[in-house]
């Protein structure tokens, strides 16, 4: 089984999101777990069924080293985003993580990705799990 960390700050709202769509989409073919920069933001997600959750710097750090997938908004690689609650020793820790890395092209930050799509987050939550998400669950009779 799959195991996904979702990265999300704040409010939560863009984590949420996206684990509702991952559980309706994959069910129980995937473990998700949680990982806020802030409580708020881990019980937002927690909300949407995510199987394990936990908060903070350290968590994070420790957690991202046991995932195959994380995903997150482009702001998890950015030191100091989501004002300032993503620090430098979270963003090595995702950078360094052996984990494939979907990232959305969405942040508050003075950056533009170059060839990202701006599409509002629905659509952009359904292409991530829908195209690029699927090659890493494997279905029920799927041999490969």
């Amino acid at each position: 089984m799959v195991r996904i960390a979702v990265i999300d700050g704040q409010g939560g709202g863009i984590g949420n999101f996206i684990i509702k769509k991952i559980k309706e989409s994959y069910g129980e073919q995937a473990e998700v777990w949680a990982l806020g920069t802030n409580a708020i933001a881990t019980s937002q997600m927690m909300k949407a069924k995510a199987n394990r959750g936990a908060t903070g710097e350290n968590a994070i750090c420790h957690c991202v080293k046991q995932v195959d997938v994380i995903v997150g908004s482009i702001s998890i690689l950015i030191s100091n985003a989501m004002m300032g609650e993503v620090t430098s020793a979270m963003v090595a820790a995702i950078g360094e993580a052996r984990a494939i890395k979907l990232l959305l092209p969405l942040t508050q930050e003075p950056i533009l990705v170059v060839g990202g799509n701006r599409e509002p987050l629905p659509h952009l939550v359904d292409l991530l799990v829908n195209e690029h998400l699927s090659s890493y669950i494997i279905t029920p009779g799927d041999n490969s």
